[in-house]
């Protein structure tokens, strides 16, 4: 899958009408590359940045994430005083994945680096979808880092009717053998905008039917949605686990705006005996996600559970 544009172009024919962003078709995604960053526009709009080279958080992310409709879901970065929490500020600033045990280095807390090696494709865009892909490297902590593994990420920009959906297609490698941790500080993460958290009147619901941090924390689903409404209209981000990953993600969820989708956390989720995913030379480890950005009328109920169907579709089509 060296192009990953050209495999979401019949995908994106299920999309349908996207009255809720007032075209009659979808709108064309593109993309305006600057030092260090993409910016993500829907026609001419921007919906996201992309960061890869920040002198304060050593790891890519995607900050300022709205959506098509301009309402911003993720919390601002670096936030905002009198306006947002402001706790983990530069831990959490968008959507990101990151690994806080990561062969013994910390990802999480930016004690290790994740160096940009550049694209390996550029970014391309389209009506309704978009495409760019990057080489990474994970440097062992310390100011003479090596390199611990490689990570080549592909990323898709799906146009539907509720928003959009971003995927993340990451592979891992190294001529040595590495190792994923346990710890709750594992995998994609989200912090989602003030005024959607469960402590603002907002609402965690994962595909089992549990709410919020008391029933989601630590619990596997396929998906896991975080909403709420903001000047008339439900926003949120929906996080959903290929089925195809190696093992279910457990979701370690939080009221104040935070959850994780983290395949790799056992013991520190109660679930058993503490784990370590090893990855020996030569071989590989592949993890696969999509993040749905959404805005609906408040009295329009969202149906994250199709929306996943869909999700697993598109997956097959570009497995």
């Amino acid at each position: 899958m060296k192009d990953i544009l050209k495999h979401l172009i019949v995908p994106v024919l299920l999309v349908g009408s996207v009255a809720n962003c007032g075209a009659s078709s979808p709108p064309v995604v593109s993309f305006q590359e600057q030092s260090g960053r993409i910016d993500i526009l829907a026609d001419g709009k921007p919906v996201a940045t992309y960061r890869y080279a920040d002198p304060q958080i050593p790891r890519p992310y995607f900050a300022h994430v709205r959506t098509i409709g301009g309402i911003q879901v993720t919390r601002n970065h670096p936030p905002v005083a009198d306006v947002d929490a402001t706790d983990h500020d530069e831990l959490h600033p968008g959507i990101w994945m990151a690994f806080g045990d990561l062969g013994g280095s910390d990802f999480w807390r930016n004690k290790a680096r994740v160096v940009h090696d550049g694209f390996e494709q550029k970014p391309a865009g389209g009506r309704g979808r978009g495409s760019f892909a990057v080489r990474n490297r994970y440097l062992t902590a310390g100011d003479n880092g090596g390199t611990l593994c490689r990570e080549t990420v592909r990323y898709g920009v799906v146009v539907r009717p509720c928003g959009y959906l971003l995927l993340w297609d990451s592979t891992f490698t190294s001529d040595k053998e590495f190792w994923f941790g346990d710890q709750e500080e594992m995998g994609l993460g989200l912090r989602v905008a003030t005024l959607i958290t469960v402590k603002s009147g907002g609402i965690m619901l994962d595909a089992k039917g549990r709410r919020n941090e008391a029933q989601i924390w630590g619990q596997p689903a396929d998906w896991c949605d975080y909403s709420g409404v903001i000047d008339g209209h439900r926003v949120g981000l929906t996080v959903m686990c290929d089925p195809a990953n190696f093992q279910p993600s457990r979701y370690h969820a939080r009221d104040y705006g935070f959850v994780a989708a983290n395949p790799f956390g056992r013991k520190c989720f109660k679930a058993g005996e503490e784990s370590k995913v090893v990855v020996k030379p030569g071989e590989s480890l592949r993890l696969r996600y999509g993040v749905l950005v959404h805005e609906s009328p408040e009295s329009n109920t969202l149906d994250p559970a199709s929306e996943f169907k869909l999700f697993c579709t598109l997956l097959e089509r570009i497995r």
